[in-house]
């Protein structure tokens, strides 16, 4: 093969990735105008396409276009990335590059080449633009992220389309009809995408199971778990492995190490079932407490490769809906022999330490137990104790033991701040719901003390956990030649993204705050003072919201880099295995290491924590979509009432708000905004009025009044009230997030229902739909 003339040619082939060519187009572009250099060209051509680096075009016979799974990467590097997919409702996209430090690339709606969101792709890169951002079209998808979606059926004569809940899915699946298994129209399915062929805008799919009618809360919340791609049952082989499990006897209790005599309890949400973790009190004859950590054993009951271990795996997580729990262990597991309910005896994981009267740790013990919990108290019950000092005549071992493991708990708080932990206050939404699931009441969860002294605790035990592992004696300072150290799980939370941290710093030097970034340390203790000073004060809201935004997001790796936010150099999750697998796999390598086995594969470890990872973000997107959805119910009977609220978010679309005290999330739509021409002033986060130079900046205060609710988006308009004259400041949002179809290219030659509209603008999401075509065998490619 001439080598010259093969890097030649592969260019004009990369550079038109959809394009083919004959030998005598080639050889002009290349220059070999004379027969042997023409022929030089067709032979080098053959080579190229007997590896399979080109194919012959099926359509035009003698053309050749290029393979984009055998693209030699090495010889063109600077013309292709590969990426994640970010698509936007107008159908453009970002892909987001794998190498860290490249620019996202945009991509036109005609090139993104079938990619849907979240979808990894290879990009051809364009020429650079001046003043433009990156921009490329999609050559090759190299993985779905998914091909299952939730949505409604729109059925005609001869075909159907689904209507997919998700935002992000801007083209509607087209369904023979004889794929339909027997869903109507109006109903919510679910549906597998099956095939997209080149010629054809809409992709082709399937109806897999029938959800039900919109509307009924058990419909949108088994929709919300299928389009996360949450099983809604357990595999019949996993249930019968549970059945088969039974309660501890005797011979169970065998090499473990006995703590049922010992003051034993649990603190859990009052609704909880699934009590996996429990303490004990003890004080030592040397004046020292022994404190217990005793997590439920679940890798006793559920061994590796087990029908159970590998449906938890595929979960990772449980998943809490605000109506329910889908647990990552099927219930005999979870509720029963595993749960730490009282006076049952139940065997456990244990990382007890011997600690003084200052929370020093002295010693620390690792090993299988076996426990009996005395009392189970909610969070509400020993909040009570601690606050009223005082304990119940029959409850003195475990009030008085709360009480002291509080003193505790506090000045372990106390010490974490010091050494540099964040103190990143998180608030969680709740609903007070009727016998119909319906809310009826939106409130804040706050976290206090007894929250805090279970918090302590476990976070204490999972650090333990990640020393004895991972510290090596080079890292103990002993002087001792360092072993490495084995492989193990960690969560892991990295440094702030340093440019997101410079933003940070500047905006709030504009209000009067001083951040130093000199260390970690006094970067830590700057967060918590400034988190201390606005406390209270109208810009806490919009500081804390921005200050969580430089933060990296924590996540499980091999690697460990340590733990940012905590201000821990080791760190895991030990104390939850029976609604986390990472704490099942950190169980198993814990009990492998303790009895001196062989360090695992690191590289098969990190595609697990890789795994988990995914899963947990999934599980928390499918979290938030139900209380969205609850949220968006809860104002669905309140349209025209009126509450006070701050500013959530802004963007070129519009300003975010949030209702005080239950954070219902509206959009007021940028143009309603009347008076001035409103810009974004994305640095300042802010819209400024470029007349008048009026702005509503984040965490501002407003009055908002319900325009409307779309419960199947989950989306909540509101409108701006002018408090001087009590008339709204808006008007209706213009756009429509409309579907634009092509019916008339059926081959069929039928038609179905014209354009449609539906919905509204859509936050911070780009107005407009992607076009659909019914054409089910040769309409046009038009996106």
């Amino acid at each position: 093969m001439n080598e010259i003339y093969a890097k030649q040619i592969l260019t004009i082939f990369a550079n038109n990735p959809f394009d083919s060519f004959n030998h005598k187009q080639i050889s002009s572009r290349v220059g070999a105008h004379d027969k042997g250099g023409r022929q030089l060209v067709l032979e080098t051509m053959q080579e190229l396409a007997e590896s399979k680096i080109l194919v012959e075009d099926e359509n035009a016979r003698g053309k050749y276009k290029i393979n984009p799974k055998n693209i030699n990467d090495d010889l063109l590097p600077k013309n292709y990335l590969v990426g994640t997919i970010d698509m936007k409702q107008t159908g453009k996209a970002y892909v987001i590059p794998q190498d860290e430090g490249r620019e996202d690339v945009l991509i036109a709606p005609n090139n993104t080449h079938h990619a849907l969101h979240g979808d990894t792709v290879k990009v051809l890169m364009f020429p650079k633009r001046k003043m433009r951002k990156p921009e490329g079209q999609v050559v090759e998808i190299l993985q779905r992220a998914r091909t299952r979606f939730v949505g409604i059926i729109q059925k005609q004569d001869r075909f159907a389309f689904m209507v997919s809940d998700n935002r992000s899915m801007v083209v509607d699946i087209f369904i023979p009809i004889n794929e339909l298994a027997g869903a109507e129209d109006g109903e919510k399915v679910l549906v597998e995408m099956t095939d997209w062929p080149e010629r054809m805008n809409n992709p082709v799919g399937r109806v897999l199971k029938r959800l039900g009618q919109p509307g009924d809360n058990n419909v949108e919340m088994q929709s919300i778990l299928a389009e996360y791609d949450f099983p809604l049952d357990f595999p019949e082989a996993a249930e019968k492995e549970a059945e088969r499990i039974k309660q501890p006897t005797d011979a169970d209790y065998e090499g473990r190490k006995d703590f049922r005599d010992i003051t034993t309890f649990t603190i859990d949400p009052s609704d909880a079932k699934d009590f996996d973790d429990a303490l004990s009190f003890r004080r030592l004859k040397n004046g020292n407490i022994e404190v217990g950590v005793h997590i439920a054993d679940v890798s006793y009951y559920v061994k590796p490769g087990s029908a159970i271990d590998r449906e938890a795996y595929e979960r990772g997580t449980s998943v809490y809906l605000v109506d329910r729990t889908i647990p990552m262990l099927p219930e005999k597991l979870c509720n029963g022999v595993c749960s730490l309910r009282p006076h049952e005896d139940k065997l456990c994981f244990s990382v007890v330490m011997e600690m003084d009267n200052k929370a020093v740790v002295k010693k620390t013990w690792m090993g299988k137990s076996v426990i009996n919990s005395d009392r189970r108290y909610d969070y509400e019950e020993a909040q009570e104790i601690i606050e009223t000092n005082s304990v119940k005549a029959d409850e003195q071992e475990t009030g008085n033991a709360i009480l002291e493991l509080h003193k505790l708990a506090t000045l372990l708080r106390e010490e974490r701040y010091k050494e540099g932990a964040i103190n990143f206050e998180s608030t969680e939404v709740k609903f007070h719901l009727d016998e119909n699931a319906k809310p009826i009441g939106v409130y804040i969860k706050e976290s206090k003390e007894a929250n805090w002294l279970i918090e302590e605790f476990m976070l204490l035990a999972n650090k333990q956990v990640a020393e004895h592992v991972g510290m090596t004696k080079k890292d103990k300072s002993d002087g001792a030649k360092p072993k490495p150290a084995k492989t193990f799980v960690y969560r892991v939370h990295d440094e702030p993204n340093p440019e997101k941290l410079n933003t940070f710093v500047e905006f709030v030097a504009k209000l009067g705050f001083k951040i130093k970034v000199g260390s970690r340390q006094a970067l830590a203790h700057s967060y918590n003072s400034l988190f201390e000073t606005i406390a209270g004060r109208g810009e806490e809201y919009m500081i804390d919201n921005i200050a969580i935004r430089t933060m990296a997001k924590a996540y499980y790796s091999t690697e460990n880099i340590g733990h940012y936010g905590l201000g821990f150099p080791f760190y895991t999750h030990f104390t939850s295995p029976i609604r986390r697998y990472p704490d099942l796999m950190v169980h198993r390598l814990l009990d492998r290491y303790l009895h001196r086995g062989a360090s695992v594969s690191a590289d098969e470890y990190e595609e697990y924590c890789k795994h988990c990872s995914v899963m947990e973000k999934r599980a928390a997107d499918a979290e938030r979509a139900s209380v969205k959805y609850k949220q968006a119910e809860f104002l669905s009977d309140k349209l025209g009432q009126e509450f006070p609220a701050l500013i959530s978010g802004v963007s070129k679309w519009g300003i975010y708000a949030e209702i005080e005290g239950n954070k219902c999330e509206g959009m007021i739509p940028i143009g309603s905004l009347q008076g001035d021409y409103y810009m974004l002033d994305e640095d300042n986060y802010q819209v400024i009025g470029r007349r008048y130079g009026k702005c509503y900046k984040l965490g501002d205060p407003v009055t908002i009044r319900v325009k409307g609710v779309d419960m199947m988006k989950k989306l909540i308009d509101f409108e701006l009230v002018d408090l001087t004259n009590e008339a709204p400041i808006g008007k209706e949002r213009g756009a429509s997030r409309g579907r634009k179809r092509d019916e008339g290219a059926l081959k069929e030659g039928r038609k179905a229902s014209g354009t449609k509209s539906r919905g509204k603008s859509s936050g911070n999401k780009n107005n407009g739909k992607g076009k659909r075509s019914s054409s089910a065998t040769k309409g046009r490619k038009t996106k």
